[in-house]
């Protein structure tokens, strides 16, 4: 075996090695995986792991992956949560071979569950959800049986049909599975499978009152799909054996669920529960709000699809769950922004530089490299003129000796234009700056520069008479604490107020006029921005995706 071969079988997910072995003895010839969300809320950070394993395995190996909606839950489920779905795994490159929907299967679900009372597997049970916990039992004590659980078969098909037509209201029956109420698992303590609902789906609109349980829709779905291999996070552990017991009972294709590892990421929360109390109190300003960890939240902060995929793929799968470092997903974002953002010169704090010996009134234009990674340099034209502003903290009055940024007496060179020096600092009568005198060198301009001047600091700066203004919104970590959902109390507690901070005006070259929503910036050593869909041809609005600043590559070095 070459060494190719071995460390490619040494990189395989245990995942990927359980499909090899099927494959390679016979049992398959091709594999079908799915992505099963519940339309109940948008996609995060996390589903884009379960999208990328599942689409991903059936790019690499011969079958096809399909997505299907697991909307058994009419009360929750809204047409708009779908949509999102899809637009969220199409923008992550990905396509689909069948979009399906438990709802599709009701029919036949309604039909699996005649099959189990016909043979004396199912029950209809008149009984509480209240009397029904309390005889469930505990992990050490059995429960016990139902006061209902030994109908015939005849009164079980005609009260579980008045059911289906409507007879009884919401919460009056259910439909149990009879399997064992002494069973160490607690999940095969008779699980409900069906449970009374009067509630309008967005799909089956009110065809049906009686709703599937998850459990029971969702192996019965893989099985009418003939999925090879089901994907679950590991809390569907203790539900695998209910899932086995069906499709065994049933006598349908034997769909098999395998189980992998939730990767949760810290400074957030991944709950859709939790994510929806953010935005239903309005903590945020929407589920694509730029904090959020939902895929269209992160797309809308400038994160890109390749990014996530390349974060995905990093962190890989496992059995073991784990609190993933945000960093990681940052220095992804960098990795990717540094090589295909436009550079661009934007002053958030400005100060006044007037170049005493350029002429009044005179522009010129000077070329700029868009992205000096990119494997063809382009250039852009920048506007040069007499007065100009630079960051207010790229100047001091009384300088340490190592600061090699503007102060009195000291030179800089203005990015791809000229060398100034500062000669005079201006200051109103209450002692404040509010402007520099500067001069430049004539013969220092970038890319022809003859002046055998050296200097070791470089500054971005805007044209006055030039700059278009912006709005920018700088985001940070939504919550103070690496896990918000492990500590004492309410998780919103834990919200950091500093996670949104908005720069209302700052300066920008004109070019940033021509932004498209899917052109990505560098603003020179402020960070990593794209334009916001609040903007309108009024008002520019920019996102900060990231900042410069490496921490992640910076901490790897110190292990």
């Amino acid at each position: 075996m070459s060494e190719h071969k071995k460390e490619e079988e040494k990189s395989l997910n245990f995942i990927e090695e359980i499909i090899e072995a099927d494959l390679a003895a016979g049992k398959y010839d091709h594999i079908v995986t799915r992505f099963p969300p519940e339309p109940n809320g948008y996609l995060h950070i996390g589903h884009a792991s379960s999208i990328c394993l599942n689409f991903g395995l059936t790019r690499k190996y011969p079958g096809y992956t399909n997505l299907r909606f697991d909307d058994t839950n009419p009360v929750t489920e809204e047409t708009e949560y779908v949509e999102s779905i899809k637009d969220d795994i199409r923008w992550l490159g990905f396509t689909w071979k069948n979009e399906l929907y438990a709802s599709d299967y009701f029919g036949k679900l309604y039909d699996f569950a005649i099959v189990l009372i016909n043979k004396g597997l199912a029950y209809v049970d008149d009984s509480t959800s209240e009397q029904i916990a309390s005889l469930k039992g505990t992990p050490t004590e059995p429960g016990v049986n139902s006061p209902y659980r030994d109908r015939s078969r005849e009164e079980n098909l005609d009260l579980f049909m008045r059911m289906k037509n409507g007879e009884f209201p919401d919460g009056s029956r259910t439909l149990r599975a009879k399997v064992d109420m002494a069973h160490p698992n607690m999940i095969m303590r008779d699980p409900i499978l069906y449970r009374i609902k009067h509630a309008h789906h967005h799909r089956t609109g009110d065809e049906w009152c009686i709703y599937p349980m998850y459990d029971f829709a969702h192996g019965q779905s893989d099985s009418i799909e003939a999925i090879t291999h089901s994907l679950c996070t590991m809390e569907f552990i203790p539900h695998r054996e209910l899932y086995d017991w069906l499709i065994n009972k049933l006598e349908i294709f034997p769909s098999h669920q395998y189980e992998f590892a939730r990767r949760n990421l810290n400074y957030t929360v991944t709950s859709k529960r939790k994510l929806l109390q953010l935005v239903n109190d309005k903590h945020v300003t929407g589920w694509d709000d730029p904090r959020m960890p939902t895929i269209t939240g992160l797309r809308r902060r400038g994160y890109t699809p390749e990014s996530i995929v390349d974060f995905c793929d990093r962190i890989g799968i496992a059995k073991r769950e784990n609190l993933i470092d945000v960093s990681l997903l940052e220095f992804c974002i960098r990795e990717h922004l540094n090589k295909i953002s436009h550079r661009r010169m934007v002053v958030f704090d400005p100060l006044k530089v007037i170049i005493t010996n350029y002429p009044e009134g005179q522009v010129e234009m000077l070329k700029s490299e868009d992205n000096p990674e990119a494997e063809k340099i382009e250039y852009r034209d920048l506007p040069f003129s007499r007065e100009l502003y630079i960051e207010a903290d790229d100047f001091m009055e009384v300088a340490p000796k190592k600061y090699f940024r503007l102060a009195p007496g000291q030179m800089v060179r203005l990015k791809s234009a000229y060398i100034i020096k500062c000669d005079e600092v201006i200051k109103d009568e209450s002692g404040k700056i509010t402007a520099l005198h500067c001069s430049y060198i004539p013969e220092s301009k970038s890319g022809e520069d003859s002046s055998g001047i050296n200097v070791k600091g470089t500054l971005h700066w805007v044209s006055i008479a030039h700059a278009v203004t912006a709005e920018v919104r700088l985001y940070d970590r939504l919550f103070r604490v690496e896990d918000p959902s492990s500590e004492e109390g309410d998780f919103k507690d834990y919200i950091n107020p500093d996670s949104l901070k908005v720069v209302e005006t700052v300066f920008a070259e004109p070019s940033l006029m021509k932004s498209g929503f899917d052109d990505r910036y560098q603003f020179l050593r402020k960070g990593y921005f794209c334009l916001d869909k609040d903007s309108n041809e009024e008002k520019l609005i920019f996102n900060r995706t990231v900042t410069l600043k490496d921490a992640w590559a910076k901490e790897q070095k110190k292990n």
